[in-house]
């Protein structure tokens, strides 16, 4: 007669069953990872980031003020500003290049103290959220010093 073999993780030795448990969680982790990614970028900065590689940010300071910090942001990071215009709307929109990629920084007057913030830089068809996220930290940064 023979025993059945007892499958639970019980019996395992410790550094086992952590292995196994280990196992799972790596192997159930990739059912999600666009939440993972979302949830893990930007966290801290206070820099939101759709998945389409736009990037948003609000700032306490009237539109001007966000309009010259972006664009000193650039000028030190060597990104060409190549226009700077109103919209039908009253946002201010700013088209700079670098290297092969096409960027947009579109300010939006939420008050007359508080801007909203949207980068968007494109090589080609593809988002680089990368260098959008940079843009505003360095925005961030000017508007600091000021």
């Amino acid at each position: 007669m023979r025993t059945p073999i007892d499958l639970s993780l019980s019996r395992l030795p410790r550094a086992r069953r952590a292995l196994a448990v280990l196992l799972l969680a790596v192997g159930t982790a990739g059912c999600d990872p666009i939440s993972l990614t979302a949830a893990s970028l930007g966290a801290g900065v206070g820099v939101s980031h759709t998945l389409n590689g736009i990037i948003y940010r609000t700032f306490t300071a009237p539109m001007k003020t966000v309009e010259n910090g972006s664009v000193q942001a650039m000028r030190d990071m060597g990104v060409k500003v190549v226009s700077r215009s109103t919209n039908q709307e009253g946002e201010r929109v700013i088209n700079a290049t670098a290297r092969d990629r096409e960027i947009e920084v579109l300010l939006e007057p939420l008050t007359k103290r508080t801007t909203r913030m949207r980068v968007i830089a494109s090589n080609g068809l593809l988002k680089d959220s990368a260098t959008a996220q940079e843009i505003m930290l360095q925005t961030e940064r000017v508007l600091s010093k000021g």
